[in-house]
């Protein structure tokens, strides 16, 4: 994943992860996100019907908006509710969102990343070079 896309998950205002599964098709609002190498670590706060489809149906779709530009990531996911990520992703959460209780952690592991820009062009603006 090229930096300008890590640095655009990070910062975007508007993301929403998608899962399919035992209850349907589903989409939830994504607050708490990081990218960890190639992979993009979301946190469980308030998750039901999500952590259902993912536990039964590993494949999620994430999407990432400013505007009119952004991104669409397809991924598999793993799911931890303890361990060495778990622990780490706690601590971190601790630090920004004290009252925040992480259920768990969830990591994407991309398969592939789709502008979804009208003009297919998020690249060209978060590089400078659209207006």
């Amino acid at each position: 994943m090229e930096n300008f896309v890590k640095e655009f998950l990070l910062s975007a205002p508007s993301k929403a992860l998608a899962t399919n599964g035992p209850q349907g098709l589903n989409v939830v609002p994504v607050s708490s996100i990081f990218v960890e190498e190639n992979n993009i670590i979301l946190i469980n706060y308030f998750m039901q019907k999500t952590l259902e489809n993912i536990l039964e149906t590993k494949t999620v779709s994430l999407a990432v908006w400013k505007e009119l530009y952004g991104y669409q990531i397809k991924a598999d996911c793993d799911y931890k509710e303890e361990g060495e990520i778990f622990d780490k992703y706690v601590l971190k959460v601790k630090e920004i969102l004290p009252k925040r209780i992480v259920k768990g952690v969830l990591i994407l592991t991309i398969n592939d990343i789709f502008d979804i820009a009208i003009n297919k062009n998020t690249k060209e603006y978060l590089l400078g070079g659209v207006n």
